[in-house]
């Protein structure tokens, strides 16, 4: 009976097989392993609107779907669909370091299930698994994009890039509080001249008019007027 392969290229010889070649083919399927748990590449998705697909080589290091992290460089001109076999089980860091305002989306081969798509503005990193949950329609699932709960450390800022990531709007907590609390938005937007306000003692956030303030706008130039 020959050898066979898992979905990600292990080889998994049969008993009384490879006679005399366990020890290289050991070896093999220990680099591999190694390859698959903390492997980086570099793939290049350059050019024009087109899929690329990762593959994976059987026995070897050489295929594009068998790395942990994977970059993708290149200047795109046109949106660009990556692609990994429908068989594909495990979990990837995704880096999009392509120029060009293209979107870059990273799917399995077939089948409509779920996929995780980088915008044209997003040259940012993923962590995404991949589920072979279905033969036909198998899913992919951007993990950070559907966290339960995000706790950033350190009174350290959550940053909002601007589009060309050469400046960000920083939101972080003072260095020290007196007792935890949460901010809750409010369910809807507001209108003009309105004002995000406390609503409750409980960090529950609303709009509301800032008219209700006491300062209209007259009175407000006349005091930007007088105070400077």
């Amino acid at each position: 009976m020959a050898s066979t392969y898992t979905p990600l290229g292990v080889e998994l010889m049969a008993t009384g097989e490879n006679a005399g070649t366990w020890g290289t083919k050991t070896n093999a399927n220990l680099s591999l392993v190694s390859q698959l748990t903390g492997g980086f590449a570099q793939v290049s998705i350059a050019g024009g609107a087109q899929t690329t697909a990762l593959d994976v080589d059987d026995g070897a290091l050489t295929g594009t779907a068998q790395q942990r992290m994977i970059e993708f460089t290149g200047s795109i001109t046109g949106n660009q669909i990556v692609t990994i076999p429908n068989d594909v089980e495990t979990f990837y860091i995704l880096k999009n370091s392509t120029s060009g305002a293209y979107t870059v989306q990273f799917k399995y081969a077939t089948g409509s299930g779920s996929s995780t798509t980088f915008s044209t503005t997003d040259k940012g990193t993923k962590i995404v698994y991949a589920s072979a949950n279905d033969g036909t329609n198998p899913d992919i699932v951007d993990v950070m994009a559907n966290s339960s709960e995000i706790a950033v450390t350190n009174s350290n800022p959550i940053k909002f890039q601007d589009a060309d990531n050469s400046a960000f709007v920083g939101i972080d907590a003072p260095a020290t509080v007196s007792g935890s609390y949460t901010l809750t938005l409010p369910a809807a937007v507001g209108s003009t001249s309105q004002a995000l306000v406390t609503t409750d003692g409980s960090g529950t956030l609303g709009f509301t008019s800032t008219s209700s303030f006491g300062i209209t706008t007259g009175k407000a130039i006349a005091m930007a007027i007088v105070f400077g």
